[in-house]
């Protein structure tokens, strides 16, 4: 028998391949940092979004290694901790500084080639028109070089509260989650895991997190893991810590009863805690909201109406490249930067989830199609608004057998002037200048036109299945409520939970909760699907036709609970129908606070601003075309009849060729508006629920077509009339 024992060789031989396909595959498991493949995926889902800024700040932020004080340091790597970004603050900072250096010395190599390429010496240079213009070009690539750095530096904040806003939308359902599972199952581990399984977003990565933490050796239990991740919301979202520790100390109730009223003042905690920040916020946000209306809306549209003079006054050292910069670059930054500063002060735990994904029409949102369709649609009017300068090409013009412009009088509009151009522009010295006619004003609307009607077509295609479908699920989600009583109702009678949906579809017939239950009792009995399925299966489920976070938590609590039996079920679904109440009635507080703010955001918008440049845009062009009749009545008559009315002596002040034409003046101003819609609508919407990109571009598309048809019939009625009256008035001078 000593003979037939296998030798240690022997054994070696025989269990030598198994081993080593065993280590091979640990070796593919185990990434190069010494954690499991499942971990990296982990972290590459954390921070997807991310991967960008990321990359910046690992390549250039390694450049040099910049010393940053301790108080700074700890401040700026508790953004970036919170942001979920794996970048250190010394790269952080690299990066601002190295991006801000990168756009101050850009624009002195700018300015020195234009200087060399342009200009024989330096001499030449002094004595043109030019200096002004590069003395101008420094100053906005300070500027920018400044509100780069401000913006690169400012930006782990924004990623960190960013990342709080989608987070702490979930955060109610979140402690729903966990106190409903505690209620029959006191085990904090198994119900933060429960959580993590059916939350959405940066919230359920977050929970995860906990547990990754442990098993990588960070910390040495669950409670220690979540105790170092509250500390993260220990001032944005203290009711959110202060309900995990409620939730924590009913662990060591000895009193079932006790224990089950602690978990439920856990939940009414972090409701009552969300509605009295926001009530908080609400009115610490009207004063900059004002001074936002004020000083990045009727400020610069009033200052635009003095352009036309001013720009004279100033013997054209104000041309429309500055004005352009000026209203469409460093003024909304400025509108932007003090609209950031109202966000960052947002409260969490208040806000819209996402199940954009689970809705069958998620292709047409995500598709790029409605781009290209808004881009062929927009460039007719792009066309019509550059006509003035296509018709100044001769080859266009010999091509069509037409001139380069036209006076009224060929048109058959003598009465706005005889010899006035439609497009009027201005040669002198070399230089020409223009477009000054009305028509051409009227012209340039096309180009915010097309602008707008582009985005409004492809934010409305993207949305407009989408939002039908959200609004559908708003509709069941106020109904649901009742529903689930009477669902909780049925189980406590014993009534398997199969039965139960379609039981409860016959009851409420007429209401859109019955299609919801009428959907899974039909996966249950035709496709033999159990509950879970019926709910959540990924072609039949009825959550697909349904996208709601509420209806997703209060299933996935009632699978969870029906483990432990009908009876443990039915309590649970009697407990989420009054939390549904709770809910609901605190959301509509919070929308009877925020109401009035939302109602002045939005009429500010899409009402006073377009209406008051409308009217700067009339203002501009009535003040150029008095100024281009007198001047040509200087010309037609030598000076005689403006002498003897005391004009004469205005063209020694004002030279119309100095002039910033209004057609440049009402495309700033178009592009403005559009500007601001986009910067006050993304306000908007994350004041009123948060991170809501469906809605956000929904309401972008409505703001858009309501501001901007509104601002072009007010433009085009302003300049039509007060041009015409100009006509008319000036119009016996020549007489």
């Amino acid at each position: 028998m000593a003979s037939e024992r296998p030798s240690a060789s022997d054994i070696m031989k025989k269990y030598s391949q198994k081993l080593e396909s065993q280590l091979h595959m640990e070796e593919k498991s185990v990434g190069s940092a010494g954690v499991s493949g499942e971990y990296e995926q982990f972290l590459r889902d954390m921070k997807p979004k991310l991967s960008t800024y990321e990359k910046w700040a690992q390549s250039i932020g390694n450049i040099v290694n910049i010393k940053i004080a301790e108080k700074d340091r700890i401040k700026l790597q508790r953004y970036l901790d919170e942001a979920h970004v794996d970048v250190t603050p010394s790269q952080a900072m690299t990066l601002s500084l190295m991006s801000m250096f990168l756009v101050f010395f850009g624009t002195l190599l700018l300015i020195v080639a234009y200087v060399l390429i342009g200009f024989p010496s330096i001499d030449a240079f002094l004595a043109s028109r030019a200096f002004a213009d590069v003395a101008l070009l420094f100053f906005l690539g300070v500027i920018a070089s400044l509100f780069v750095f401000y913006y690169t530096s400012t930006l782990p904040q924004r990623l960190a509260n960013t990342w709080k806003l989608q987070a702490s939308s979930q955060m109610v359902p979140a402690i729903l989650y966990v106190v409903v599972y505690m209620k029959h199952t006191s085990n904090l581990e198994r119900a933060i895991q429960f959580a993590s399984q059916h939350l959405e977003g940066p919230l359920a990565l977050d929970f995860k997190k906990i547990f990754y933490d442990v098993e990588i050796g960070k910390f040495s239990t669950v409670k220690q893991s979540l105790e170092n991740y509250l500390l993260i919301w220990r001032d944005y979202a203290p009711e959110f810590v202060e309900a995990f520790h409620l939730i924590e100390s009913s662990l060591v109730e000895p009193s079932e009863a006790r224990r089950i009223e602690i978990l439920e003042r856990a939940l009414e905690v972090i409701l009552d805690g969300v509605y009295e920040k926001m009530l908080k916020y609400s009115r610490e946000i009207r004063s900059p909201l004002t001074n936002l209306y004020m000083l990045g809306i009727i400020l610069p549209t009033l200052g635009l109406a003095m352009l036309p003079l001013a720009s004279t006054l100033l013997q054209g050292m104000i041309r429309w490249p500055h004005v352009f910069v000026l209203f469409n670059v460093i003024i909304p930054f400025f509108v932007f930067y003090m609209v950031s500063q109202v966000l960052l002060k947002r409260p969490g735990g208040y806000g819209e989830g996402s199940t954009l994904e689970l809705n069958p029409d998620y292709g047409t949102y995500a598709s790029k199609k409605p781009w290209i369709w808004g881009i062929l649609i927009a460039l007719p009017f792009f066309i019509l608004g550059a006509l003035p300068f296509i018709l100044q090409i001769d080859f266009i013009t010999n091509s069509l057998g037409i001139e380069n412009d036209y006076t009224f009088a060929q048109l058959s509009l003598g009465f706005l002037g005889e010899n006035d151009k439609v497009f009027d522009f201005k040669t002198e010295e070399g230089r020409t200048t223009g477009p000054f006619g009305t028509l051409a004003v009227l012209l340039s609307m096309f180009i915010p036109l097309g602008l707008a009607v582009m985005f409004y077509f492809v934010y409305s295609e993207k949305t407009k299945k989408l939002i039908v479908a959200r609004n559908s699920t708003k509709q069941l989600e106020k109904e649901f409520a009742n529903s689930l009583f009477q669902l909780g109702n049925r189980l406590g009678d014993g009534m398997p939970a199969e039965l139960a949906f379609g039981r409860v579809a016959a009851s409420t017939q007429g209401q859109k909760s019955a299609e919801f239950f009428s959907h899974v009792s039909q996966n249950i009995q035709q496709g033999g699907m159990s509950v879970e399925g019926a709910v959540f299966d990924s072609r039949r489920g009825a959550i697909i036709y349904f996208p709601s976070a509420l209806i997703a938590t209060s299933i996935r609590i009632l699978v969870e609970s029906s483990k432990k039996g009908l009876k443990i079920a039915a309590q649970s679904l009697m407990s989420i129908s009054q939390y549904v109440k709770n809910i609901e009635k605190i959301n509509e507080r919070l929308r009877d606070l925020l109401a009035e703010i939302v109602s002045d955001m939005k009429s500010n918008m899409t009402f006073l601003a377009p209406l008051l440049a409308g009217i700067v845009v009339g203002l501009a062009a009535m003040i150029t075309a008095i100024l281009n009749k007198l001047d040509t009545l200087q010309i037609d008559t030598g000076g005689d009849v403006l002498g003897a009315t005391g004009f004469a002596g205005l063209f020694e002040i004002f030279s119309l060729p100095n002039m910033i034409p209004p057609y440049y003046i009402q495309l700033s101003i178009g592009l403005y508006i559009i500007e601001i819609i986009f910067i006050l609508t993304g306000a908007l919407v994350t004041v009123d629920s948060g991170r809501d990109n469906l809605r956000e571009k929904n309401e972008l598309a409505r703001n858009l077509r309501i501001g901007i048809v509104l601002y072009i019939l007010t433009a085009f009625a302003a300049t039509a009339v007060l041009s015409v009256l100009a006509g008319v008035a000036l119009g016996g001078l020549g007489g």
